[in-house]
């Protein structure tokens, strides 16, 4: 697989949807887990979109942790978002349907190639917001270690919590030959594109009480 982020691709997105080069994000919030997300519809074809949600708490600390939430129509194979905005040197969160749940793989690569498994950033599931039925999969994990990591040159990266940050994702059509393991390899994607995701609207005030209401350690750092 090669996930990159090139103008092959991203021309084949704008030419389907004009002008869409870096859209922003609206509030959402999600009746199954309660956190208010903004989110963005990423078209991987003309009507058609992938759904990328983040919320994360209103106290920031220097590392901060995040809810991320992916929903996808159900002929999407594998979806994936990049934290930095590009292929390289940056956190790479691959999701696919695995029955009635999902599974998350953690990626970073510097190079365009397969990305390997990246233990820097690690994802624990929220059931409530993780399902499949008949048009849609959908899955909700808490992520610590999207928002701050090392970037190219060894260089210290955290993404702006009271700002925007550039996004991008990669769809594929095939899922992978073993949905049932995180470090499994998958298909190249076959579109990509980026946006200006706005954390500052993403802030949570009961990010806490939400973790716990949904079964997860209900802390912000």
């Amino acid at each position: 697989m090669r996930w990159s982020f090139g103008a092959r691709v991203v021309a084949t997105v704008a030419s389907l949807v004009a002008g869409v080069q870096a859209a922003d994000s609206f509030s959402f919030r999600d009746s199954d887990t309660g956190f208010l997300f903004q989110q963005y519809n990423a078209a991987y074809k003309i009507g058609t979109t992938i759904a990328y949600r983040v919320a994360l708490p209103s106290q920031i600390n220097a590392t901060y942790p995040v809810v991320v939430q992916i929903a996808a129509p159900v002929e999407v194979g594998w979806a994936g978002l990049a934290w930095g905005g590009s292929m390289i040197n940056n956190p790479l969160m691959a999701c696919w349907a695995n029955g009635a749940s999902s599974t998350i793989s953690s990626r970073y690569t510097v190079g365009h190639s397969q990305p390997p498994v990246y233990t820097g950033a690690q994802y624990e599931i929220i059931k409530a917001g993780t399902y499949t039925n008949r048009t849609h999969w959908k899955v909700t994990a808490k992520c610590t270690g999207c928002t701050s990591y090392t970037g190219a040159s060894n260089r210290a990266v955290t993404l702006n919590a009271n700002g925007n940050n550039r996004f991008a994702f990669a769809y594929s059509s095939t899922k992978p030959s073993n949905p049932g393991s995180n470090t499994t390899n998958f298909p190249v994607h076959e579109v990509t594109n980026y946006w200006n995701h706005d954390f500052n609207a993403a802030k949570n005030p009961d990010f806490s009480a939400l973790l716990e209401k949904n079964g997860l350690k209900g802390d912000s750092n």
